[in-house]
């Protein structure tokens, strides 16, 4: 079971991330979604988004990502199984 995902997102300038992050929100087994706006260009915004939850679908994640009109650069982080595990402070320096 996947617990945590942290992406790296291009979006429309036109999707504004207040909707995006509650459409994502809104999915089976999502408890919570954060978006952090990275870089702001004249079409796109690129964004970090940390969704966190007790079974969060991938599939399901990319496919309403790609209905919203974005695309998925990266996946930079995975947690998953019973319960979350935190980087240790030394390797979250370190990235």
């Amino acid at each position: 079971m996947i617990k945590r995902l942290v992406l790296d997102v291009l979006i429309p300038n036109k999707i504004s991330i207040v909707d995006f992050a509650e459409s994502l929100s809104k999915l089976n087994g999502i408890d919570a979604v954060n978006i952090t706006v990275k870089e702001v260009d004249v079409e796109t915004q690129n964004i970090i988004v940390v969704i966190e939850g007790e079974n969060i679908v991938f599939n399901d994640v990319n496919e309403l990502i790609e209905k919203m009109g974005g695309t998925i650069h990266s996946v930079d982080q995975v947690v998953a199984g019973k319960r979350v595990i935190n980087l240790p402070e030394e390797v979250s320096s370190e990235l």
